[in-house]
């Protein structure tokens, strides 16, 4: 690729956003592009394979992902990101501009497809509107002991309620093992009665459902474990 052909310009940006992530096999293309998003405000990881994509998934509100990559297709990513997480924002970044190609990343769940070569300016632009749209993830604040969806609604938690998700949340995107939640409780397993947690969780649900008006995104996955499945972090 032509990396002359790319405009590099450069604007003053707003406040810097911490997770997003950019695959791109073509190291200086790669450095290049992630320089000039921190210089329109937008701190960027870069990796250049899949295999260096998976583990961060779980973390991901917007990700960039080239197509053609040394260990697989982007395609595969950008489908993987999306069932994981529904709400994230995702651009794919390619020489390839054939209709079909740009209907294929569409499909798979892309939000946006820029074909190279691309002006920064446009996806920086891009990117600000998914930030509106991503919104600040879900959040669980130690102090208040409360869980706050992207929106601003909050929710006062239990001791155990909160533990609980705290956990799910250093396991983002993860199945939890109830086994592990349990201990990581600091209870005995052996001597713990798991319907305790599963009455927890299903009221936490209920709860959440009763006072915010919306579902909850803690999947039960049976005879497995717990999962949150959109981004959570703790403030």
């Amino acid at each position: 690729m032509d990396r002359s052909r790319i405009d590099f310009t450069v604007i003053d940006g707003p406040e810097i956003m911490r997770d997003i992530v950019l695959l791109e096999d073509h190291p200086i293309l790669r450095d290049e592009i992630a320089s000039c998003l921190d210089k329109h405000g937008h701190a960027v990881t870069s990796v250049g394979t899949l295999a260096d994509f998976w583990p961060l998934m779980p973390k991901v509100r917007i990700a960039i992902i080239d197509i053609t990559l040394p260990d697989g297709s982007g395609f595969d990513a950008v489908d993987r990101l999306r069932a994981l997480s529904p709400r994230a924002g995702i651009i794919v970044l390619t020489a390839r501009g054939s209709l079909d190609d740009k209907l294929a990343g569409l499909a798979a769940g892309a939000d946006h497809y820029l074909v190279k070569p691309f002006s920064l300016l446009e996806l920086s632009a891009i990117i600000e509107a998914l930030k509106r749209r991503v919104g600040h993830g879900w959040s669980l604040d130690p102090q208040r002991r409360e869980l706050i969806n992207p929106s601003g609604a909050a929710l006062a938690l239990s001791t155990s309620e909160f533990a609980v998700l705290e956990i799910l949340a250093k396991h983002q995107g993860e199945i939890v093992d109830r086994r592990f939640i349990v201990e990581a409780m600091g209870h005995d397993w052996l001597a713990y009665d798991l319907r305790r947690l599963d009455s927890l969780v299903s009221r936490l649900r209920h709860r959440w459902m009763r006072e915010v008006g919306k579902t909850l995104p803690l999947k039960t996955e049976h005879g497995r474990g717990y999962r949150f499945t959109e981004g959570i972090r703790l403030i």
